[in-house]
């Protein structure tokens, strides 16, 4: 599954949005990557807070996400909530399974 979103949090993948993002993408059953639309790198691990810092994607950028696996579904509801809410009103990474 694929599914490409715009980046809404202040510090775009940074800081506290990365934190929760990375949280959240350890919380299922799922192969989950992360990459800047508009860039030629490749993808990187949604696990991985040096991976996903290292894309350098802020506010308002495009960001596509891939998860196989048996919560690649909701995995993928999970983090677009977390790429899509403000910083600070996302409590996901908690209760991403819930």
């Amino acid at each position: 599954m694929e599914r490409t979103v715009t980046v809404v949090p202040e510090d775009g993948l940074h800081a506290r949005p990365a934190t929760t993002f990375v949280e959240a993408a350890g919380n299922f059953d799922a192969e989950i990557t992360v990459e800047a639309a508009a860039d030629t790198r490749p993808p990187v691990a949604a696990d991985s807070i040096l991976g996903v810092t290292g894309l350098g994607v802020r506010r308002g950028d495009d960001v596509t996400l891939h998860a196989e696996g048996p919560e690649a579904e909701p995995a993928l509801d999970a983090l677009e909530n977390v790429i899509t809410t403000p910083a600070g009103e996302s409590d996901l990474a908690g209760d991403a399974t819930a």
